[in-house]
């Protein structure tokens, strides 16, 4: 039974703005380049630490939060019966409920919740995956089971749902549905699977297919990517056996180059760098192409090896200059690596696991400030800190929250934090928190 609630008078304010500048309204931020553009934000860490402006209980959900004409918005689930085992090769079966929660950001008071069941069949079940989308007055939300949902980002009111693993015949992967869908246009792009729909185009206001394109064995779980190059934009799917460059407006196949991760793990985004593309994932798969001058099938300049690179799982790298900065997840370690030829400069773990020894997805989440970067740990620290060829270089750490969930048998907080309103707000399976990173007046 679906059910939409309002908690408290809300103040109706114009939704259909362009997102501001200090809005977080999708996964990596306004542009997905995991860039703040923000000012007025501390340099260090005062000796006293952060001010934390709210903490408020929520359940459990790997879905980072969205904060967009000042609310947040994020999934959990209500787990009622069964049991996490957390069991890479297994699927749990649960029973409960995945909710869409709205709170006032500069408070937590909670706005507006929706409740639906949902039983889960999934490995690692603890909850959505998937950051909320805000666009133009309404929030999009994927569920772990393939709910797609389009709600009134005023009230909660259900604007359309669409049940994908239903709707095209289609088991859910195994690890859930997990690629962040994307608006562009009056499109929404998002990541199904089955024959020939693998990735399929909905109109954002009504749900109808426009157009549906690809086939593989599995899709994956890499979100959709739009790019830029030569003056065309292409909408990049990289699937199980391969990365594709679609017309995001028809669905057409521009090119197809072969890249196969391990146990069918294509997950994190590809990074543009001028006419550069980078990709990696699990099983040291991953390259480096140079895009032609038009639509064409590019070259590949390098292709990675077990010693060179960032093959990234749990978060996307960044790629800043000649260098490749990420959470290996391989070694789990934060490393740097030459762009031009995949050659590792440096690693290390402070920022992932925390420790000084390899550890198996080791993640931390970056996002570029300036000319330092936030980093986000499992450990549930936030790290400021400069990374450049020569190393990292850290300036200053926050414990936002416990690490409440688990994996390779240590506690883990695997959820992409949101940067707005001079602010972080991050979650685990207990609670959602805003921490103030506003600098101080003079």
């Amino acid at each position: 039974m679906r059910t939409c609630a309002t908690l408290s008078t809300i103040v109706i304010v114009s939704m259909l703005a362009p997102a501001a500048a200090d809005d977080w309204p999708q996964w990596l931020g306004p542009r997905r380049d995991s860039v703040w553009r923000e000012t007025g934000i501390v340099d260090t860490f005062p000796e006293q630490g952060l001010d934390v402006k709210w903490r408020k209980p929520i359940e459990l959900g790997y879905s980072g939060p969205a904060v967009a004409d000042g609310r947040v918005y994020v999934t959990d689930y209500v787990l009622e019966s069964g049991n996490v085992t957390n069991v890479p090769d297994g699927r749990d079966d649960l029973e409960g409920s995945e909710r869409v929660l709205c709170f006032a950001a500069e408070t937590g008071e909670p706005l507006w919740s929706h409740s639906y069941d949902r039983p889960y069949k999934i490995a690692y079940p603890r909850g959505p995956r998937c950051t909320p989308l805000v666009n133009a007055g309404k929030v999009y939300t994927l569920g772990a089971e393939g709910d797609l949902l389009c709600l009134d980002a005023n009230d909660g009111t259900v604007v359309w749902h669409k049940a994908l693993a239903e709707e095209y015949d289609v088991e859910t992967p195994v690890w859930g549905f997990t690629g962040h869908p994307l608006i562009e246009g009056d499109l929404l792009y998002c990541l199904v699977g089955g024959e020939g729909s693998v990735a399929v185009a909905f109109d954002k206001n009504t749900g109808r297919e426009v157009w549906s394109a690809l086939s593989a064995k599995a899709p994956g779980y890499c979100p959709p990517t739009m790019i830029e190059h030569a003056g065309t934009k292409q909408l990049l799917i990289w699937h199980t056996e391969a990365l594709n460059a679609l017309d995001p407006a028809s669905g057409e196949t521009f090119w197809s180059v072969p890249l196969k991760p391990n146990y069918e793990m294509s997950l994190t985004a590809p990074r543009l760098s001028g006419s550069k593309l980078f990709a990696s994932g699990i099983g040291h798969v991953g390259a480096l192409y140079q895009l032609g001058e038009t639509n064409s099938t590019p070259d590949v300049i390098w292709e990675g090896n077990a010693k060179n690179a960032v093959y990234s799982a749990n978060s996307t790298p960044f790629v800043e200059g000649d260098m490749i900065y990420g959470a290996d997840c391989h070694v789990g370690a934060l490393i740097g690596a030459r762009l031009s030829d995949g050659e590792r400069l440096w690693q290390t773990f402070l920022p992932t696991t925390g420790g000084e020894r390899r550890a198996g997805h080791g993640t931390a989440f970056l996002v570029k400030h300036e000319d330092r970067f936030f980093l986000f740990s499992e450990t549930g620290d936030l790290v400021l800190a400069k990374l450049s060829p020569e190393g990292y270089k850290e300036l200053g750490r926050f414990h936002v929250l416990e690490p409440t969930n688990e994996a390779f048998n240590r506690a883990v907080v695997w959820s992409h934090p949101a940067f707005a309103q001079r602010c972080v707000f991050a979650r685990n399976d207990k609670e959602l928190v805003c921490v103030s990173l506003a600098a101080a007046s003079r």
